[in-house]
């Protein structure tokens, strides 16, 4: 069953229209202590990072609104032994921008709902790619996401 859309979220869907994603920043890094070629697997615990920052309203050419939605996700892996107590020996950050042109001018909260509720749903693939990418370049295990489904 559908989950019901609110009246701001519903007013923020009619009036943005996605026209951007792209990475604005990233970090990757392998501790110096850590080599994932020979290090066994399974002993890593694998966490996952997912925020949204912030958005903001811009006005470009004098008349057409855009509003950027910042959007920040990242995995870790960390030892799961207690002795190490969970260092993070490997991770990879990055953060997102969606872009979407704003029919008319809407409430900072009508923006905020949209932001929580469905911006990450357009960063997502995104990231998915990108994680996997990094993933084979540091020779990580490889993090396969799962997909994410649209309800009609």
């Amino acid at each position: 069953m559908a989950a019901k859309v609110s009246k701001k979220l519903q007013q923020a869907i009619e009036n943005l229209k996605i026209q951007d994603v792209y990475l604005k920043s990233t970090q990757a890094q392998c501790e110096d202590d850590f080599d994932p070629k020979s290090t066994e697997l399974d002993e890593l615990l694998v966490q996952q990072m997912h925020t949204v920052r912030k958005s903001e309203v811009l006005k470009v050419n004098d008349a057409e609104l855009l509003v950027r939605i910042y959007v920040r996700l990242g995995t870790r892996w960390l030892s799961s032994s207690e002795s190490e107590g969970g260092n993070i020996k490997a991770f990879i950050e990055a953060d997102f921008i969606a872009e979407y042109q704003m029919a008319e001018l809407l409430e900072q909260d009508v923006i905020d709902e949209f932001a929580l509720q469905n911006a990450s749903f357009h960063v997502w693939p995104y990231w998915r790619e990108f994680l996997s990418a990094q993933c084979e370049r540091l020779r990580l295990p490889r993090v396969v996401l799962p997909t994410v489904q649209f309800s009609k």
